[in-house]
């Protein structure tokens, strides 16, 4: 893979550009047949959220350029595949570009310039001060992950459909990035996660309260936004179900089989994205 697309971490730009559209398709509700007025603002609001997540990616491993010479030697800028200079220089145009590409529909759709400025804020805030802490930095990323379908529900100027969507994204990821911190405990030296400052035994209740309160979570649509009788509705639930027996297991045995765990659990939250996107077609 090229170097600038490993530095901005192409995969999970992808993931996150993908999670935009289907919350503004969620929010829409008329599957792709979405109105061409409403695919441009949804379309650059995507490419707004690449960018934010481009960006960050590529500040992560700025500011992390000493500890990678040693855990991940690999990557572009300890190689010196890019150089510092340009990976600042990436860094500030692919956040200018974020806020570029949405200026257009801030006077129109204003909680889309709220959201932006939440997630960035949110962002430097991790990278400049909570990485290191722990738990508030799982919350920070649990809030980003959620405010991607927000972001593309607000794009489409109808937010409140993906309240709960956006909710078991939180929770989904805060359970995953708990386990993660718990599966890299002993090397995490440097960082009061919650495993190092509160021990294996809360964190286990931790992520699985955080997964079980987005089990609870994956039911609300069926209760307001689909039929349960209709074609779309039987399909959401078989594809939600999938997905929270994926998260039941990613539990189950904590704190046994962490990275195991931690794998089935971002299985359980692709699935998920598929459930999300059937909600679309209602």
């Amino acid at each position: 893979m090229p170097p600038l697309l490993r530095l901005i971490r192409v995969g999970n730009v992808a993931v996150s550009l993908v999670g935009t559209l289907v919350g503004g398709l969620v929010a829409a509700g008329v599957g792709f047949r979405i109105a061409p007025g409403l695919l441009i603002p949804l379309a650059l609001a995507a490419v707004s959220t690449a960018s934010v997540t481009a960006g960050g990616n590529v500040l992560n491993d700025l500011l992390d350029l000493r500890s990678d010479r040693v855990n991940h030697p690999d990557r572009p800028l300890v190689t010196g595949e890019v150089t510092v200079g340009a990976a600042r220089a990436l860094a500030v145009g692919l956040f200018v570009l974020a806020v570029a590409a949405v200026l257009p529909q801030l006077g129109s759709r204003p909680l889309v310039g709220v959201i932006l400025l939440a997630a960035l804020a949110a962002l430097f805030s991790y990278e400049f001060r909570f990485k290191a802490v722990g738990f508030a930095g799982n919350l920070l990323v649990a809030f980003l992950t959620g405010a991607v379908f927000l972001y593309g529900a607000a794009s489409v100027g109808n937010l409140v459909p993906l309240l709960p969507f956006a909710l078991m994204a939180f929770c989904a990821t805060l359970s995953r990035e708990v386990i993660k911190d718990m599966e890299d405990a002993a090397g995490d030296v440097d960082r009061r996660t919650l495993p190092r400052t509160r021990g294996m035994g809360y964190s286990t209740s931790v992520a699985r309260g955080a997964a079980v309160t987005g089990l609870v979570l994956s039911a609300v649509p069926l209760l307001y936004l689909v039929a349960i009788e209709s074609i779309v509705g039987i399909m959401y639930l078989a594809s939600v179900l999938v997905a929270d027996a994926l998260f039941v297991l990613s539990i189950r045995t904590l704190p046994e089989e962490l990275h195991r765990e931690q794998t089935m659990s971002k299985l359980a939250m692709t699935v998920a994205l598929v459930a999300f996107m059937v909600a679309a077609f209602r």
